[in-house]
C-alpha cells in the first residue's frame, strides 16, 4: 500500500546510484589512504570535490531536461532548511573563532578544570550538551555553543579529542531525540498522529537508560586521567559563553543566540585586550567564515542531490522495498512491524542526511506499517525519532559531525565510533523491540 503522495512518484532504483557513487568516491579514498598509511587520509580528497561526479551522474540520470534537472538541484540545495543549516555553520564559525581570538575558549576551560575534576570532564561535556539540546531542540545549535569548548579541554587535558567531541555530539543528539521542540519530534508525532507527551513517555524509557550508561563509559574512560593544573584566567572572558548557555534556555532562535554570543565575543575583545581591534575582529570572524566553507558547500551539494534522487523517486522505491519486506512476517508481527519502521527512517536518513527529512519521508508509510502490524503509533513515532537520531549522529556526512569536526580540525570518520551515546541508544532500541519494552496501556 502506497499513500497518494508517493504513488505521485514513479519509483526507481537506479536514482539512488548518485549518493552510492559519493560514498564510494570519499569514503573508498579515506580508506585506501588510511590502509597505506597516508597521513590525514580522509582529508586528501575533500568531500565537496567527491560530490561533484554524484551531481554530475543524478543530472544524466534524470529523466526529463537537463535545465529541469539544475533547477530540481537548485531548489534543494537551497531549501530553507539548508539556508539555515548554512547560516548556522557560518555564525558557528564566527563564534568559535572570535571566542577563541579573546580567550573566552581558554577561560572557560580553565574554569573548569577548575572546579571539575578530571574524571568528570567527559560526563559533564556530555551532560551539559545533553540538557542545552533538550531546551534548545536543535543539536545543530548545541554543537556550535559546545563543541569549542570541548575541543579545549582536549588541549589543556590528556584526553583525546575524539572523547571530548563525541561526548558532546551524543549529548545533543539525546536533546534532538527528547526535545519537545525538536523537529524531529514534531514530525514523528505528527506523521504518527499523537501526542508530544505521550511518544515521549516511549521516548524517556528508552532514551534516558542509554545516556546514563553513556555517562558510565565516560566515567570508565577517565578514570586513569591525572589532574591538571589550572592557569589564571579573566572571568570577564566567560562571558559569551555563559550567556549563549543562558539565552539556549530561552526559546530564542539559534541564529540570533550565536549572534549575540558573537556580538559579546567582540565586546569582550575590544574592551579588556588592547591588542585587539577592530581589524583583528574582522580577520577573526572571516577566518570563522572560511573555517566552515568546505562543510557549507558539502551540506549545499548533498542536498541539492537528495533532492534529485527524491524527485525521481530513488527514496520512494527504498522506502516500497523495505515495506515489502516486512510483510514476509508472519511471526512476531509487532516485532516485525517495529523493525519495518525503524529500517524505514534508517535507510531514508542514510540518503538524505537531514532527519527530519528522513522521518516527513518515511512518516505515512511507517504509519501503515504500524496499523497493519498494530503497532501502537506512540511506539511508532518514537522508534522513528529514536533511529533518525541514531544515524544522524553516525554518519560522516550528517550536518552534525560535519559541525563538529570543522570546529575540532578533525575527520568525521574518525569521529563516529566515539559517538557512544548513539551506539547504546540503538542497543537500546532494539533490545526495547525485542522485549516489548515499555509496556504500554491500552487506551
Amino acid at each position: 500500500m502506497i499513500s497518494d503522495s508517493q504513488a505521485k512518484v514513479h519509483a526507481r532504483g537506479l536514482a539512488l546510484l548518485p549518493l552510492i557513487v559519493f560514498l564510494a568516491i570519499f569514503l573508498g579514498s579515506g580508506i585506501y589512504h588510511s590502509l597505506i598509511g597516508t597521513e590525514f587520509a580522509f582529508y586528501q580528497v575533500k568531500a565537496p570535490v567527491a560530490a561533484i561526479p554524484a551531481i554530475i551522474l543524478a543530472l544524466l540520470l534524470y529523466r526529463g531536461q537537463l535545465n529541469r534537472a539544475i533547477e530540481e538541484f537548485l531548489q534543494g540545495a537551497s531549501h530553507p532548511n539548508l539556508i539555515l543549516m548554512f547560516m548556522v555553520f557560518m555564525l558557528a564559525g564566527a563564534f568559535a573563532s572570535t571566542s577563541g581570538a579573546i580567550g573566552s575558549v581558554n577561560a572557560t576551560v580553565q574554569l573548569g578544570l577548575s572546579i571539575i575534576p578530571p574524571e568528570f570532564v567527559l560526563p559533564m561535556l556530555f551532560l551539559i550538551s545533553a540538557f542545552v539540546a533538550t531546551a534548545m531542540g536543535t543539536s545543530m545549535g548545541t554543537i556550535a555553543a559546545c563543541a569549542p569548548i570541548a575541543f579545549g579541554f582536549s588541549e589543556a587535558t590528556q584526553i583525546a579529542t575524539v572523547y571530548t567531541i563525541g561526548a558532546v555530539v551524543g549529548g545533543a543528539m539525546f536533546g534532538d531525540n527528547l526535545s519537545m521542540i525538536s523537529d524531529t519530534t514534531i514530525a514523528a508525532t505528527s506523521s504518527q498522529k499523537v501526542q508530544l507527551r505521550d511518544k515521549f513517555k516511549v521516548n524517556v524509557w528508552i532514551a534516558v537508560p542509554a545516556a546514563l550508561i553513556t555517562v558510565l563509559i565516560y566515567m570508565l574512560i577517565n578514570q586513569n586521567t591525572q589532574a591538571i593544573a589550572y592557569q589564571e584566567y579573566n572571568a570577564w572572558l566567560i562571558l559569551p559563553y555563559v550567556a549563549v548557555f543562558v539565552l539556549a534556555f530561552s526559546r530564542l532562535h539559534v541564529l540570533a543566540v550565536l549572534t549575540i554570543g558573537i556580538l559579546l565575543s567582540a565586546l569582550m575583545g575590544l574592551l579588556m585586550l588592547p591588542e585587539f581591534d577592530l581589524l583583528k575582529l574582522n580577520g577573526a570572524i572571516y577566518d570563522g567564515f572560511v573555517g566552515m566553507f568546505e562543510v557549507a558547500l558539502l551540506s549545499m551539494f548533498l542536498g541539492g542531490l537528495s533532492a534529485i534522487m527524491q524527485k525521481e523517486g530513488g527514496l520512494e522505491w527504498l522506502i516500497q522495498r523495505i515495506y515489502k519486506l516486512t510483510r514476509l512476517f508472519k511471526v512476531g508481527a509487532q516485532r516485525a512491524g517495529e523493525l519495518g519502521i525503524s529500517f524505514l527512517v534508517v535507510f531514508s536518513n542514510l540518503f538524505v542526511a537531514n532527519n527530519t527529512v528522513a522521518i516527513i519521508l518515511s512518516g505515512d508509510m511507517a504509519r501503515e506499517v504500524a496499523q497493519e502490524y498494530s503497532v501502537d503509533p506512540k511506539r511508532a513515532a518514537a522508534l522513528l525519532d529514536i533511529f533518525s537520531c541514531v544515524v544522524q549522529g553516525l554518519i560522516p556526512y550528517g550536518a552534525q559531525l560535519l559541525l563538529a569536526c570543522s570546529i575540532a580540525k578533525m575527520s568525521p570518520v574518525e569521529l563516529i565510533g566515539s559517538v557512544y551515546y548513539c551506539w547504546v541508544l540503538a542497543i537500546f532500541a532494539i533490545a526495547a523491540i525485542a522485549l516489548r519494552f515499555p509496556k504500554l496501556r491500552t487506551s
